[in-house]
């Protein structure tokens, strides 16, 4: 029972040391330019349209497709 209760006792410590280590391994991370940001999101939203565009265009087709098999076998 006093190792549960050990372990309760360092909780806030633990934590404080969590936040401190965070924010120290916040400041040595390399954020990107403004620039950087924009272009990637760009190369992004380019992708979604593009992958979007893709999959509608497959849904379509297959769904055609799979109404003619099933119009075919209905009459």
């Amino acid at each position: 029972m006093s190792e549960a209760s050990g372990g309760i006792a360092k909780w806030p410590t633990q934590v404080k040391d969590y936040f401190e280590e965070l924010q120290h391994e916040m400041k040595l991370v390399t954020w990107p330019s403004w620039k950087q940001v924009r272009a990637t999101t760009g190369v992004v939203l380019a992708a979604v349209f593009a992958f979007g565009a893709y999959f509608f265009l497959v849904d379509n087709i297959i769904g055609k497709v799979v109404q003619r098999v099933y119009d075919y076998f209905t009459k």
